[in-house]
């Protein structure tokens, strides 16, 4: 369990940086790690107006800062300067794409309907994560804008063998169009648009999938309760931290990032071989 728990940390790994000012970078990575933001985007800012080999892994990161400073709105534009920017990282690419859903989201929840565009294009995009992701988040928003998210939400719960998945695609059918779902059960309560979960809503399970290359059948799952899986992470040895820490692993924001998650967003890293591991909490 631990060393499932280990591997989801790739999620907050600094990607490799090409040859360039080595202690810039340095120095830009240990402050986003020290959760100085503010500083670490300055850094970042530089490498990135420089125009050298690292300015747009450096767009990534300024984004990423912003959205770690809650500047949601500054965040979903540097996400999509950096998308933009057709980076060669196929995994900062996805990343960024769905970084951009999930802010646009929570943006839409909070009255800024303007973004709902966000949502609505990446129902189209080349990736089924981001496709998917956005058929969720619209899903979630209720009938008046989810129907756009229905034929995926279809095609997740006729093709997909995640079971997990299937079932959050058929709720957020029933909150849109009850008879998608042929049946002809009342449509649950739905939460007036704009509104965020109750502030005492904390997660109670965290759910973790890992798919081997190409499969998309699970080939381990881990359904914890929330607070166990933190306590175990945090039961691993001092020395175990460090040596993720210096492998770029930032364990110490990870629980924090989850716990920022809403019940319907999906985090998915790929590994290095093409595995693909899927954390929730709900």
């Amino acid at each position: 369990m631990k060393r499932l728990l280990a591997l989801a940390l790739a999620l907050c790994a600094v990607p490799a940086l090409a040859q360039g000012d080595p202690e810039r970078l340095k120095t830009a990575k240990t402050l986003f790690f020290d959760k100085k933001y503010a500083e670490a985007r300055e850094i970042w800012l530089q490498v990135k107006s420089s125009a050298g080999a690292d300015a747009d892994t450096a767009a990534f990161w300024v984004a990423r800062c912003s959205e770690s400073l809650g500047e949601r709105e500054r965040a979903l534009k540097e996400y999509g300067d950096f998308v933009t920017r057709r980076s060669a990282d196929r995994a900062l690419l996805e990343e960024a794409r769905t970084s951009r859903v999930s802010i646009a989201a929570r943006l839409v929840e909070s009255g800024q309907r303007q973004h709902l565009a966000v949502l609505t294009e990446a129902l189209g995009d080349s990736s089924k994560t981001v496709r998917y992701l956005a058929a969720l988040q619209l899903g979630n928003l209720g009938p008046e804008v989810g129907k756009a998210a229905v034929p995926i939400l279809k095609t997740i719960v006729a093709q997909e063998k995640d079971e997990d998945l299937v079932e959050r695609a058929k709720l957020r059918l029933l909150k849109v169009d009850p008879r998608a779902l042929g049946t002809g059960a009342a449509t649950p309560p739905t939460p007036p648009l704009g509104s965020r979960p109750p502030a005492a809503w904390t997660p109670s399970y965290l759910r973790l999938r890992i798919f081997e290359k190409g499969r998309s059948e699970a080939k381990v799952a881990v359904n914890l309760p929330f607070a166990l899986a933190e306590l175990a992470f945090k039961s691993l040895p001092d020395d175990a931290l460090r040596e993720l820490r210096r492998k770029g692993y930032d364990s110490e924001n990870f629980w924090d990032r989850l716990r920022r998650l809403g019940p319907t967003d999906i985090i998915e890293i790929v590994g290095d071989q093409g595995e693909r591991i899927k954390i929730w909490i709900e």
